[in-house]
């Protein structure tokens, strides 16, 4: 069957490096993960061996310079995800969470301490980060979080956090969380290291989505950090929201992938179906089906590889990666359910994989903003108005 990305011949657009990139994360994982991510997710395990491989192939940071990272292209990041996405949103929410939320807010906004301390681990995936920023009661509204950071000593003494963190991807095996707080300053970052007196953790049960990732609560409680802890180049709400980009610009690549996955399973599945007489795929119903979700993805694809190239020139824009979120999400989550009724009653077993990224996709659809905070976002570039309140 032809692949659905093959319709518009988009590989024609890429590099030969990048090609690279993308068959080596798609090759590592047609061994070491496809094989077994229906049971992962089945029994909500996250495959933590797999993580110092991850670092190995030079996936953890990846287009980060320095410091132990590969410092690839936006756009190679972004087809590795997509690879990563194809087998399970779990793998590559773990991807994004280490490299363009706990690496990326260490290499922007740290000191050189901070960063020669946990860069390299991060990066080999000898060491694994987390990112705290939404809590139970602010999501869509961080610059309200309850979360606060109190210096002792007249200002010179050590920094006191108190609160609470939720949905933090990464949480429960975390060596250390990027925590943001407010302070007398306004909103700061600080490295609070596994361990630490006052730091617990505890993972989220019962998911029906992302089972194969770890989401956990994190909680502070006259948690003593030492002034070096603070990240010294983030002040505002502007520092967490920079961090947040960035791991939407993997998402918009990695929606893709989920997307091929499913439509490539139903073309396989159409192709052997036979119902009276004749495979499905001979109908013109199901041909309309495939067809309609071949060109929503290959749209997808181009409007990824688009943004990738502004990324790259350093043209991007909020709104645009936004608008890239917004657009991808909404595609792969159609094409994961429409997937599903060309399987039929096949389509809810998780031997095939469209009901589990459609689990999946609604997590996606939800974190690092919502379908609404997004409409908002180019609602605001276009008229000049914000419309949160």
């Amino acid at each position: 069957m032809t692949d659905p990305l093959d319709l518009l011949d988009v590989a024609f657009l890429l590099g030969q490096d990048e090609r690279d990139i993308q068959r080596s994360v798609r090759d590592l994982l047609a061994d070491r993960a496809r094989p077994h991510i229906g049971r992962w997710f089945e029994q909500g395990h996250f495959p933590r061996d797999l993580v110092p491989e991850l670092g190995a192939l030079g996936l953890l940071g990846m287009h980060l310079e320095g410091y132990g990272c590969a410092g690839t292209s936006a756009t190679a990041y972004g087809l590795a995800c997509l690879e990563l996405e194809a087998v399970d949103s779990g793998l590559r929410s773990f991807v994004s969470v280490q490299g363009s939320l706990s690496m990326y807010s260490i290499h922007r906004y740290g000191s050189e301490e901070q960063k020669q301390q946990w860069l390299p681990r991060l990066a080999a995936g000898e060491a694994i980060g987390c990112f705290g920023l939404t809590e139970p009661d602010f999501g869509s509204d961080p610059a309200n979080m309850r979360t606060r950071a109190v210096r002792e000593g007249d200002g010179q003494g050590d920094w006191i956090l108190d609160g609470a963190k939720m949905w933090i991807t990464n949480g429960g095996v975390a060596d250390v969380a990027t925590v943001w707080a407010q302070t007398q300053d306004g909103i700061r970052g600080f490295l609070v290291p596994r361990g630490t007196p006052g730091f617990t953790t505890r993972d989220i049960e019962n998911k029906q989505s992302l089972r194969a990732s770890v989401t956990s609560e994190l909680a502070f409680d006259g948690v003593r950090l030492p002034d070096r802890a603070r990240l010294p180049h983030a002040r505002g709400l502007g520092a967490p929201l920079s961090c947040l980009n960035e791991a939407r610009f993997g998402i918009l690549f990695g929606a893709v992938g989920a997307a091929r996955d499913c439509l490539q399973s139903a073309l396989g599945y159409a192709d052997q179906r036979v119902q009276f007489g004749r495979p499905i795929s001979a109908f013109q119903l199901t041909q309309r089906k495939l067809a309609g979700m071949a060109l929503s993805l290959n749209t997808a694809m181009l409007l990824a590889l688009h943004l990738g190239r502004l990324k790259d020139a350093g043209r991007i824009r909020p709104e645009q990666i936004s608008a890239g979120k917004l657009n991808n999400v909404r595609a792969a989550i159609e094409i994961a359910r429409e997937c599903r009724t060309i399987l039929g009653a096949n389509g809810v077993s998780l031997e095939y994989p469209p009901i589990r990224h459609a689990n999946n996709l609604e997590s996606v659809l939800t974190y690092e903003g919502t379908e609404e905070i997004h409409t908002l976002v180019v609602g605001q570039a276009l008229t000049g108005r914000a419309a949160y309140r």
